[in-house]
Parts: C-alpha cells; sequence; structure tokens
C-alpha cells in the first residue's frame, strides 16, 4: 500500500510537471533521512522501484491522458530523471512528495487523490521561496500544515461517495451554473443549447482552485484573495462565474467545438481582471 501511494504521488508529478524550481535541490534536506547511517529508504528509491517501464504516460493542458509504449530503439529516459542530484541532496518536488505521502497514511479515509499535488505545489512554492531564510527552512512543516488545514476545507471535492451530496463537486458546479443564470442569462442559455455541461471544464477548476488554469504566480495571487476571504469558496464560485462572462463574446458565437477549447484552455491571463469582475458580481449580491 507503501508503495502504491509512493507511485500515485511520483506518477503526478511526472504527468504534471512544475515549474523547474521543483527539480531544483532544496537547501533544506532531510537529514535524518539523507543520512548513510540511518537505514530510512527515501521516497525517491521507492518510486523507482515501483514506476511501470512498459507504457509512457502524458497528459496535456485539457486532461486527456495518453499511454504508449515505449520505442524499442528509444533510450531509457524516465529513471534517470532521479539521479541528477548528487548524493546527500534532495529537490523540492521530493520534499512536497514526502508531504503527501504522510498526508496519505495520516488520512487513510481519503488517502492520495489525483490532483491534491496541484493544491499542495502553490503552498509550498510560496513558503519555499520566501525571503526570509528561516521560512524557507521551515518551508516543510509549514506547508504541511497549511495543506492539511486547507484539505479539511476542500477535502469532499475529492471524495467520490459525495459527488452528489450537498457538500459533493456536483452540486458545487451546477451552483456555477445556477450563479451564471442569475447573472448572465443569456450566455447561460447559450452553453445550456449547446449541451456544454460544468462538469467539462468547472470540475477541474473547482476541485484544483484553478491552479491549473493560470502560471504559478497567478494562481497564487488568486489564492491570495480566495483565502482573505471568509466565504472563500463561494467566492470561487463567483471566480468562475467572472471568467465565463469576461469570455461572452466568443462564447456566444462559437460552436461546441470552439467554445470547448476556450473553457479547457482558458484565454484571459490577467487574474486582476477576472478578480475585479468576481468583486463585482459578489458586491451585486
Amino acid at each position: 500500500q507503501q508503495s502504491k501511494t509512493s507511485s500515485q504521488t511520483n506518477k503526478q508529478r511526472r504527468l504534471c510537471p512544475d515549474i523547474s524550481f521543483f527539480q531544483r535541490a532544496t537547501e533544506y534536506p532531510c537529514l535524518l533521512i539523507l543520512d548513510p547511517q540511518n537505514e530510512f529508504e527515501t521516497l525517491r528509491k521507492r518510486v523507482e522501484q515501483t514506476t511501470l517501464k512498459s507504457q509512457t504516460v502524458a497528459r496535456n493542458r485539457s486532461g486527456v491522458t495518453n499511454m504508449s509504449s515505449p520505442q524499442k530503439n528509444s533510450a531509457p529516459s524516465s529513471l534517470n530523471e532521479y539521479e541528477v542530484l548528487p548524493n546527500g541532496c534532495e529537490a523540492h518536488w521530493e520534499v512536497v512528495e514526502r508531504i503527501l505521502f504522510i498526508y496519505a497514511k495520516l488520512n487513510p479515509g481519503i488517502a492520495y487523490v489525483q490532483g491534491m499535488n496541484e493544491i499542495v505545489g502553490p503552498l509550498y512554492y510560496t513558503f519555499a521561496t520566501d525571503p526570509n531564510s528561516e521560512w524557507k527552512e521551515h518551508a516543510e512543516a509549514d506547508t504541511f500544515f497549511c495543506f492539511t488545514n486547507l484539505m479539511a476545507e476542500i477535502r469532499d471535492n475529492f471524495i467520490k461517495s459525495l459527488d452528489d451530496s450537498q457538500c459533493g463537486i456536483t452540486y458545487k458546479m451546477e451552483k456555477v451554473y445556477s450563479t451564471l443564470k442569475d447573472k448572465d442569462v443569456e450566455l447561460y442559455l447559450k452553453l445550456q443549447e449547446q449541451n456544454i455541461k460544468p462538469q467539462f471544464f468547472a470540475f477541474r477548476w473547482l476541485t484544483l482552485l484553478l491552479s491549473q488554469e493560470f502560471l504559478l504566480p497567478d494562481v497564487i495571487r488568486i489564492w491570495d484573495s480566495l483565502f482573505a476571504d471568509d466565504n472563500r469558496f463561494d467566492f470561487l464560485l463567483l471566480v468562475c462565474c467572472a471568467m465565463l462572462m469576461l469570455i461572452r463574446e466568443q462564447l456566444l458565437e462559437g460552436d461546441f467545438t470552439v467554445n470547448m477549447r476556450l473553457l479547457q484552455d482558458y484565454p484571459i491571463t490577467d487574474v486582476c481582471q477576472i478578480l475585479q469582475k468576481a468583486k463585482e458580481l459578489q458586491d451585486s449580491k
């Protein structure tokens, strides 16, 4: 079971590679694990032992997973990526994997679910890049604390059995559309006419708190506004609604294919514009 959890968290690291920061060595590795006199096995070694070699897995930004067998004459690649750092060093991605692994062990009811890496990544990056060296030194512990508290609020999104309950992700996706209907009925009817269901795009937006829709600095900016709001997840629904309304002209003119491409690869990069629109929607209630 431990190997399975390690393999799952590593798989997510390979499917969704983050900026080069996560491949670099941390200034504050876990010395207890790296000490050669100890018998602890690093997650890197566990991952190497459990990585499947039979297939290459790749996922595009729309969330589509493609699996293909490796070419016979292709050079071996995947395992070498774990050996780029010298002994005694630990990459930031290993710290993130350890956080996810420990969380999964302490929370067997939810364990590890695909997408948690997208939640923990921005938190860890924020702490690990702080100009204050003391904050950086304790980035792992602080990230674990914040991730655990955040998951306490959003964990229902990751529990499939709760999908159709009032606290589940299906209810929240429908809430995006009901809010849109209230704010822009013409756009709502257009999406309904084209049978564009919120599951096609809002599932990822809500579950991952928009972490896959924007560059990391922009994600952090959005989260700053979300977490500062007492009704943060109601505000998230308004942010999603604002994102739809800001591209309403393209959506009203586009067909199903064009609109799906817009929603799965969101075109606007100015997150301040999105947040301003969401605040206007919030104030107009």
